[in-house]
């Protein structure tokens, strides 16, 4: 039965504990692969892959995460969402010493396809915590879990490019740093809320007798729509990686050191919009807020586009990433949130929707540039902007 949560009183230690050990679960995730990230090139030239055989093999981790990625609802219904993102975690860092013992291109491939299929089961289930760590607070905090995700993925490739510079072997690099996150992770693990899953929503929405609420029509429609909404958050957030520097390159004729900084303008610009983005939703709600981004996101892209040189293009795709800062966090907020769904089955179902997205948007982009122009196909990107801001409306709170 689900208990009333007051929401004028102020957090009670062990839900300020909770928070902080979500959060490191959260830096855990975001610090994991990307330590990985700047060893490739070797790993490319040590293994003798090819360049296709190197995408490939990078290619199994998402593949991964699609596979297997909605086990993820079982898992957190079967275990809770607090042991189950701690479990798998440990199983992504478990793979992470496998990418360095690896000799072949299946070894290499089947280390990253656990990673991807891990990463995929903790990122629902991290998630799926942190809302009811919110729902204890009384008030919007899920930006910031994923603001510490991304400071996270920074300070790891930085580290991996620092320990793959100075020649430091892969190995002891990689299975040092999973060491050390797995004390971290089992540390932090006994911080988590106890209780049964859905324990804190008071929409009716729980696991009373270990049956699965039954599901309305509307909320099949919801969860459709939010799927889509990640799905184009995806596209938009992936954009400035996948396209970014290309773009700098090739159509502006930029240096290599400016060609990187549509990224780095853009995941900065995410963070701000992140560490912001909680006390913007309350104010404002997260159907408005939505809107502002997806609009942000789609104008950004198009000033870069529209006035073609490589100041204004790091300012556009700047702007771009404080748009879209907020609507991965908001849109699995709301997919947790869906009356009639359990947390965990809502959050996995959108976010498996979204990883399509981050497979979607990068082919069919390249596509399109090899028909006209990459300056042109870029503005698929603005349109996905658009399409975020005619669906925001799914972000708003329901009973």
């Amino acid at each position: 039965m689900n208990r009333q949560i007051d929401r004028t009183a102020p957090p009670t230690p062990q839900v300020r504990r909770a928070r902080g050990a979500v959060s490191t679960l959260f830096f855990v995730n975001g610090f994991t692969y990307t330590n990985a990230v700047p060893w490739l090139p070797a790993l490319k030239s040590g293994l003798g892959l090819s360049n296709a055989e190197l995408g490939l093999a990078i290619a199994a981790m998402p593949t991964g995460a699609i596979l297997t990625g909605m086990l993820a609802g079982p898992l957190i219904h079967r275990f809770g969402s607090g042991p189950t993102a701690v479990g798998t975690s440990l199983v992504s860092l478990g793979a992470l010493p496998f990418i360095a013992l690896a000799q072949s291109w299946w070894a290499l491939a089947g280390a990253l396809f656990v990673l991807g299929c891990a990463d995929a089961w903790t990122d629902s289930a991290q998630n799926s915590h942190g809302l009811r760590v919110q729902r204890r607070y009384g008030r919007t905090i899920i930006n910031t879990f994923h603001a510490v995700w991304s400071l996270a993925a920074v300070c790891g490739g930085l580290l991996g490019a620092v320990m793959a510079g100075s020649g430091v072997p892969i190995l002891w690099h990689l299975g040092g740093t999973a060491l050390v996150l797995v004390v971290v992770n089992l540390t932090v693990s006994r911080m988590l809320l106890p209780g049964p899953e859905n324990s804190e929503r008071t929409d009716g929405t729980g696991d009373v007798g270990g049956r699965r609420p039954r599901l309305p029509g509307r909320g099949v429609l919801l969860l459709i729509m939010l799927g889509v909404l990640l799905m184009l958050a995806g596209g938009i957030e992936d954009s400035a990686a996948s396209w970014g520097a290309v773009y700098m390159s090739d159509a502006l004729a930029a240096p290599l050191f400016l060609a990187a900084m549509p990224f780095v303008a853009c995941q900065a610009m995410m963070v701000v919009g992140r560490l912001l983005g909680d006390r913007v939703t309350d104010r404002f709600g997260p159907a408005t807020v939505g809107r502002a981004c997806g609009l942000l996101a789609a104008g950004g892209i198009a000033f870069a586009l529209a006035l073609p040189h490589p100041v204004t293009t790091i300012i556009g795709f700047g702007v771009m990433g404080l748009g879209v800062s907020t609507l991965f966090p908001l849109t699995l907020a709301a997919a947790g949130n869906v009356p009639g769904v359990r947390t965990g089955d809502g959050v996995t179902v959108v976010g498996w929707l979204g990883r399509a997205g981050f497979l979607a948007f990068p082919p069919a982009v390249g596509l399109l540039a090899d028909a006209v122009d990459l300056g042109t196909a870029l503005w698929v990107i603005a349109g996905a902007g658009v399409g975020a801001f005619l669906l925001a409306s799914a972000l708003r709170p329901r009973a």
